[in-house]
């Protein structure tokens, strides 16, 4: 009988008990690498969302059902013969020791901007060697932007790569300009051809993320703690309704914009 374990062993053996045919569960089974995928960015969420609630004992459990999707893809991989968890722990233990030569090798990093700079330099020197090996299927300078990222965290990453070779706006006042121009062409769309529009706001976001990163903010986050800073004002206005008798849909706008202002002035 399976017993609880603090050893990453017996979660393996789970696993492989779960995808055995026939003894197995009918549902693991039916699982391929595309079906689980986005179980796994909805455990990478639930894990942030843990820690921007600073609920240790959830992070807790969330890194664990994190930690059975790398254990599931593993064993999902093993069935076919391409690898293990055990190649897995290697492949990881393996770039941290080759991407940190200030702590296991003889190069020294004495703070963080020094060790991103040596970090970004080793990834360079691997990107030239997959390309070599013909092991990269793009050399462009913005590939390895995963397609399935946020938007939002694609549109950071790919502007990073950009801008590491001189393609990128002169500091945040000048996206800001940018995203005044990207709100005129929307305002003409809706004026000449509203079907446009939608086009035009993928524009602004775009510049929104680009400003986000001049200022240093990742727009992922920025974007989180907006629509928490959301619910929560909203979430005032639903209660100061409901002291009136009211609900949402029986206040006039103007009203609830009030209250609104209310719960902005109290924050």
């Amino acid at each position: 009988m399976m017993t609880p374990s603090r050893d990453i062993g017996r979660l393996l053996e789970i696993m492989a008990a779960l995808r055995t045919p026939k003894t197995g569960c009918p549902w693991d089974l039916e699982q391929n690498f595309a079906t689980i995928a986005p179980y796994t960015l909805e455990e990478a969420y639930e894990v942030a969302d843990a820690i921007a609630r600073g609920d240790l004992a959830d992070l807790e459990e969330e890194l664990g059902d994190l930690l059975l999707q790398v254990v599931f893809h593993a064993r999902m991989a093993e069935e076919q013969d391409a690898f293990d968890f055990g190649n897995v722990v290697e492949a990881i233990t393996a770039k941290l020791i080759r991407r940190h030569p200030h702590v296991f090798g003889d190069q020294r990093a004495n703070n963080p901007q020094a060790v991103k700079g040596l970090w970004e330099d080793i990834k360079a020197q691997e990107k030239r060697a997959k390309t070599a090996a013909g092991t990269l299927a793009d050399a462009s300078a913005l590939a390895g932007v995963p397609l399935a990222l946020p938007a939002l965290t694609r549109a950071l990453k790919l502007q990073t790569k950009a801008s590491k070779v001189g393609f990128d706006w002169n500091g945040p006042r000048a996206v800001l300009r940018k995203i005044r121009e990207e709100a005129d062409e929307i305002e003409e769309a809706l004026d000449r051809d509203p079907s446009n529009a939608p086009a035009e706001v993928g524009d602004l976001l775009f510049a929104a993320v680009n400003l986000a990163r001049q200022v240093n903010a990742d727009p992922e986050t920025v974007l989180r703690q907006t629509n928490q800073k959301f619910e929560r004002r909203f979430l005032a206005i639903e209660h100061a309704l409901a002291a009136r008798g009211k609900k949402p849909q029986d206040a006039a706008l103007a009203e609830m914009d009030a209250l609104w202002n209310e719960a902005k002035a109290r924050e």
